[in-house]
């Protein structure tokens, strides 16, 4: 973007990227095999997802998916019945107007990871995730689709929407200001498949489903017991991770299934900092991963009473436990108890629970379905190895643990719908009709710390939260809505769909789509899609405050309606509005090959961002105002304040290319072959300006939503199944991303308005699993994630803060962790 800073242009060094060699061969070579199967020759495309197909679970006719829709038989060419972006319940995968991907179990599996985030951005290019959340945020799982923030994509759970996590990303870059889903707290054996709409859905599904929709479909087994094992650590020696699972299905006397899953997850820290600059130290512990324990439940069960009546439910439960590293304090008469220094730890407790509980069945004909969902996350921060140098000098004593602040963030939702197909002669096909209603209540609670945690300018690493900035907000949600979906030819599909919602605190909207498909024959088809939508600011959006303070700089985030933030320019929040357009085609030039290619244009308006940063005098006296007391030893210009504005108009422009290929070998067993491609910018269309006059986005936040994603990733690989061997390649090819640095030395440091643009270059990396049915019962995978050890590329050394930070861990790009290797063992009985 021009504009983006006064500085200059910055390459990357060479020399900082071990092994490059390693990734890049392989990939050639795979993709020369992939060529001469005729599916490379398509090009930079796949959507692993279209033709993925999914065997039921269960041989049983009339087997659970989701809203009450059933499968007697498996459609020609074995396509899989999706339940995402349409409650038509004949739609499939390749018929689909809108672009979709399904994400089977088994594909989550061979990536060898142990959370589903890390395993949906290998497998989907549209995915991206941050390296590493500074902060309150550092152990939360969310993620972006199509380089909007995580609040633009709605996850769904077997069709029900699922509540948001409780802590808000607060730190600086592309995720700032969003608290998406933590979706790793559902277990991976819990879920049969995953559905990606890749298409705007507010008028389906209401607020939040802008970018698109995740639908987590959890498996529905009748009998049978798995368990899973895997264990791994990086190349460099460290990030040992260890997850253990079982799911095992149970048969509810012949009418119906109970479900149950339980997952441990355990994952040490990683440290990739360089040399203190004060002490040539390597004291500092905090550009790497957390060191965190998971635990998570969940069951999924049907009973019919009745052929035409039954009662489903489903659940997920999870505790975290995580401490991660906060930057290193020097040796200091301020802290005598740490004669040498110390680097402060934050630890983070958090419960987060779902309950589903639904009665579904059929009356004149009409499919009926009636649920209600509970869901919540309450999250508690403490920060220990640390000291608050106020108590210390007021009372010669200081506490070295303290609890910071607590969080819980709730959403019940109660839904009602009906659906019909009716025949007529008029048209091709039937006429399917779908209608309902939806009461949510929402609601977010900020509770204090303790005294010590707030007292004065709080302990070394993070302000604690006073009873000034305890809070409780609520809110009421209704709407209503109506699908539409026709074939008035043979070849031509016609989707139509409207939504009314009204928010107590943010007004009302009305929302609509229309998509539409002709299939000129059984190889080309046209499709399209034309909807607007909205996005509500969250509750906490509205209501999150902290200070976090840094050896030598402190940031904080204050209340939009708050004194602190009114003067320094807020104003009160407003919901977004967007308009989405989609146009693609689907192409089926040979048999087992599939081709889909989707372009996409999503204009947001009134976007939701952290905005308003002021430095010095007026930052510390907003701060002030809302109960923080900032260190007099910081300079002033290296004190920041803002809050989350409505802030700017964005334009977002794609291109997603997929495709998929089936190789049969006489004596040789098959490939899979699979190519999936995303080209995705955003642009900054208009700028706002806060209460002041001033624009409410310096350089550096317009580049966090700019030029922070990369401009394409491509996923290419194929999976050869020859008796009991498999082997699994794929290259993931992550394009450039441009930062936006901070000075941290000479006449510019800690400057507001100038910043150094400095260029990632496009990186590669390499996935490698073989596996080997043992038994019949046991199968093992020997495997590495990036097995050439790649790295995106080290920043210049005068942007490092403290000579530390050798990462720009806000570019959502290749990471900065390396190689991954890992054993999975799987039983099955």
């Amino acid at each position: 973007m021009s504009g983006l800073s006064n500085g200059h242009v910055v390459d990357e060094r060479e020399e900082d990227q071990p092994m490059k060699t390693v990734s890049i061969p392989l990939g050639v070579m795979l993709l020369t095999c992939a060529a001469s199967q005729l599916v490379c020759m398509q090009a930079y495309a796949a959507d692993a997802a279209s033709d993925r197909r999914t065997a039921p679970a269960s041989k049983a006719p009339g087997r659970h998916i989701s809203s009450g829709k059933k499968v007697t038989s498996l459609p020609k060419e074995d396509e899989t019945v999706i339940v995402t972006g349409t409650r038509d319940p004949h739609q499939t995968v390749r018929k689909s107007a809108s672009p979709i991907q399904v994400v089977t179990s088994a594909e989550i599996s061979r990536t060898g990871q142990s959370d589903l985030r890390d395993a949906l951005t290998q497998l989907t290019p549209s995915l991206t995730r941050a390296p590493l959340l500074i902060g309150n945020a550092n152990m939360v799982d969310v993620l972006r689709l199509r380089g909007l923030s995580p609040n633009h994509t709605l996850i769904l759970v077997d069709g029900k929407r699922r509540h948001a996590t409780s802590v808000l990303s607060n730190n600086s870059g592309p995720q700032q200001g969003s608290n998406g889903v933590d979706i790793d707290m559902i277990p991976i054996s819990a879920i049969d498949h995953v559905e990606i709409l890749q298409d705007g859905a507010a008028a389906l599904y209401g607020s939040d489903a802008v970018a698109g929709v995740i639908n987590i479909i959890l498996k529905h087994r009748k009998s049978g017991i798995t368990m899973q094992a895997t264990n791994g650590g990086r190349y460099a020696g460290d990030g040992f991770q260890s997850g253990e699972s079982i799911n095992a299905g149970f048969d509810l006397m012949g009418r119906g299934f109970f479900d149950l899953s339980a997952e441990y997850k355990y994952q040490d820290h990683t440290i990739r900092n360089s040399a203190d600059s004060r002490n040539g130290k390597y004291d500092f512990k905090d550009e790497g991963d957390p060191r965190q324990q998971r635990g998570t439940i969940s069951y999924n069960m049907q009973y019919d009473f009745l052929p035409d009546l039954s009662l489903y439910s489903f659940s997920t439960y999870g505790h975290r436990y995580g401490e991660s590293y906060q930057d290193a304090r020097v040796a200091s008469s301020d802290w005598p108890m740490y004669p040498n220094g110390f680097s402060p730890k934050e630890s983070v407790s958090e419960d987060d629970y779902s309950v589903t509980l639904g009665l579904k069945g059929e009356k004149f004909g009409w499919n009926w379905d009636l649920s209600t969902t509970y869901g919540s996350d309450h999250t508690s921060m403490d920060l220990f190895n640390t000291v608050n140098p106020s108590l210390y000098a007021a009372t010669g004593a200081s506490p070295t643990s303290f609890h910071e602040m607590a969080f819980t963030n709730t959403q019940w939702t109660n839904d009602f719908g009906i659906h019909r197909s009716f025949h007529t002669p008029i048209f091709a096909g039937p006429i399917n009709l779908a209608m309902g209603a939806q009461y949510r209540y929402d609601e977010f609670d900020i509770m204090s710390g303790d005294a010590n945690s707030y007292y004065g300018t709080g302990p070394q690493g993070l302000h604690g939260l006073s009873p000034q900035n305890a809070s409780e907000s609520n809110r009421d949600v209704t709407a209503g809505y109506v699908e539409l979906s026709m074939r008035p030819l043979k070849n031509w599909q016609v989707d139509f769909a409207g939504r009314y919602e009204y928010y107590t605190d943010a007004g009302d909207t009305k929302t609509g789509k229309v998509s539409t498909r002709y299939d000129f024959n059984k190889y080309f088809a046209l499709r399209g899609t034309i909807s607007n939508g909205f996005s509500a600011p969250s509750l906490l959006q509205e209501h999150w405050s902290n200070l976090s303070v840094a050896p030598t700089y402190a940031t904080g985030y204050l209340p939009v309606n708050s004194a602190g933030a009114r003067l320094i320019g807020a104003k009160p929040l407003h919901p977004e509005h967007t308009m989405s357009y989609s146009a693609g085609f689907t192409l089926d030039p040979l048999p087992r090959l599939h081709i889909s290619v989707d372009a996409y244009q999503i204009t947001i308006k009134n976007r939701i961002l952290a905005a308003g940063v002021y430095n010095g005098a007026n930052a510390i006296e907003a701060l002030r105002l809302d109960g923080f007391t900032v260190p007099s030893t910081l300079q002033s210009n290296a004190v920041t304040a803002s809050y989350y504005a409505n802030a700017a108009d964005t334009r977002t422009r794609g291109l997603d290319v997929t495709a998929r290929h089936e190789t049969r070998f006489r004596d040789w067993g098959k490939i899979d072959w699979d190519v999936a491609l995303n080209l995705n910018e955003t642009d900054l269309t208009h700028t706002g300006k806060d209460g002041n006059g001033n624009s409410l986005l310096n350089s550096q936040q317009a580049a966090y939503i700019t030029s922070y994603t990369p401009k394409n990733k491509l996923i290419f690989g194929g999976t050869w199944q020859y008796k009991k061997l498999g082997v699994s390649v794929h290259e993931v090819r992550y394009g450039h991303a441009t930062s936006s640095l901070t000075y941290y030395e000479g006449p510019l440091a800690y400057s507001n308005t100038d910043f150094m643009r400095y260029v990632n270059k496009a990186r590669f990396e390499t996935n490698l699993a073989v596996s080997y049915q043992v038994l019949p019962q046991l199968g093992l995978t020997l495997g590495g994630n990036n097995v050439g050890n790649a790295k995106q590329r080290r920043i210049p050394k005068e942007f490092r803060y403290l000579g530390a930070f050798q990462y720009d861990y806000q570019i959502e790009q290749l990471g900065y962790n390396g190689g991954y290797y890992y054993l999975q063992a799987n039983l099955n009985f």
